[in-house]
């Protein structure tokens, strides 16, 4: 599995997600700068947290007219996995890869802590090895995560499947119905702010997080061996 990490002006977190699939993985991934157009022979795409553009205007609001985001669109609609977490999840919000809006936190306040989160759903492509209602442990870090949609797009959310982390306990941003993490429709995107990359090896707090990109890894294994037998 090739997999590409995209770097905008203000990432801080790419290092991160590249080596949880280098390292952690052991699989082939390669930093995309934001100005590049094609994603062309990657199989996985991951949009790192950060500050991408400073935050300017609002949280993705600038990336989200990046030369690359055609390209991750058009991995989206071909079904590949494409991972987004914190400000990633705030650039798949605003290119309308997912639905709703992120707002600043409650308590107007930057968090960084880790957090339990609930398995809502692990018939997905990123959950696949963990357990439903699972309680993991994952870090989070910042200052605008409280998700919000309106009632209409909770429902399809809830009925579709689509909501598959919640903050469990104690919802350190006022997120609606505790969502830490949604995938599209089509189950192949998902948005997410905890950060999984950040407890993916045991030296960390936890390792959590490395089943979600073993998941992904899984999905993929399994998507070519079933093109390579058809």
């Amino acid at each position: 599995m090739k997999t590409a990490v995209i770097v905008f002006p203000g990432s801080n977190c790419d290092q991160d997600m590249y080596y949880a699939i280098k390292d952690g993985l052991g699989e082939e991934v390669e930093y995309v700068w934001h100005a590049e157009t094609s994603l062309d022979g990657f199989d996985a795409v991951m949009i790192p947290g950060g500050f991408s553009y400073g935050d300017y205007l609002r949280s993705g609001a600038i990336a989200r007219f990046a030369g690359i985001m055609p390209a991750v669109i058009q991995a989206a609609r071909e079904g590949k996995p494409v991972l987004g977490v914190c400000n990633g999840f705030q650039i798949l919000l605003e290119a309308g890869l997912l639905p709703g809006a992120m707002l600043k936190n409650k308590k107007l306040k930057f968090i960084c802590k880790t957090v339990n989160l609930k398995v809502e759903n692990n018939n997905t492509l990123f959950t696949s090895l963990y357990k439903k209602n699972e309680i993991i442990r994952i870090p989070i870090a910042h200052g605008e995560g409280n998700y919000y949609c309106d009632d209409e797009t909770l429902h399809m959310l809830k009925t579709g499947g689509q909501i598959v982390f919640t903050y469990d306990g104690e919802n350190p941003n006022g997120s609606k119905a505790n969502i830490a993490g949604i995938v599209n429709r089509a189950g192949n995107v998902l948005g997410m702010m905890p950060h999984p990359e950040r407890a993916a090896d045991a030296l960390l707090e936890s390792s959590d997080g490395l089943r979600l990109f073993q998941s992904i890894l899984n999905h993929w294994r399994e998507s070519a061996h079933a093109a390579y037998t058809s």
